[in-house]
């Protein structure tokens, strides 16, 4: 096991989280194929993500609905889709982005808002509700999709932060590959 590996578990062992370990070597789950929208899980069935490791997710999360999604193009769902704030789902504009929201709206009992952007890239942005900051959403810049930032500006309730993805991107990364979001109140003893 690596060094990062055991200081992440370490790390949310502190925090008293549960933590679930996949012993079934023929499951694969990638955390980019995993949407939480807060009400219920998607997963995207993908090179990286299989149905083993979305049953397994199922397993883990009993209290929330499960539902797979196919991803035909892309590493993984959310190189296509994230949320963009409760109940917003910001989803790239290619037909394989708007297919996968098709279904993913046929399977939920929820009706999500949506925000397309034209580049499926740009949907990849992390969204946080912070103390004293309110709606917080990290997209990407103007200098890798103008008209994608286009979009995200009509967004007024939300603290807009542009964060560059170029050099991620040369190693099939993006923003939500480069964080862990933990929603745990700190408690002062």
């Amino acid at each position: 096991m690596s060094t990062l590996t055991e200081a992440m578990k370490e790390a949310l062992t502190d925090l008293n989280m549960n933590i679930v370990e996949i012993a079934d070597e023929n499951a694969t789950l990638d955390g980019g194929d995993v949407l939480f929208t807060g009400r219920e899980f998607f997963v995207g069935l993908s090179k990286r993500t299989n149905q083993r490791g979305a049953e397994i997710l199922a397993d883990a999360f009993k209290d929330y609905a499960v539902s797979t999604v196919p991803v035909l193009e892309g590493l993984h769902l959310k190189s296509f889709c994230s949320m963009g704030g409760p109940g917003l789902i910001v989803i790239g504009s290619s037909d394989p982005a708007q297919k996968a929201l098709k279904i993913m709206q046929q399977m939920s009992d929820h009706r999500y808002d949506k925000l397309t952007v034209p580049d499926d890239l740009a949907a990849n942005c992390i969204y946080m509700n912070l103390p004293n900051k309110g709606h917080v959403l990290l997209h990407c810049t103007t200098d890798e999709f103008p008209e994608s930032v286009k979009v995200f500006e009509k967004l007024k309730d939300h603290m807009l932060i542009p964060v560059s993805n170029l050099e991620k991107v040369k190693l099939d990364g993006a923003l939500t590959c480069c964080s862990v979001l933990i929603n745990k109140k700190k408690h002062n003893n």
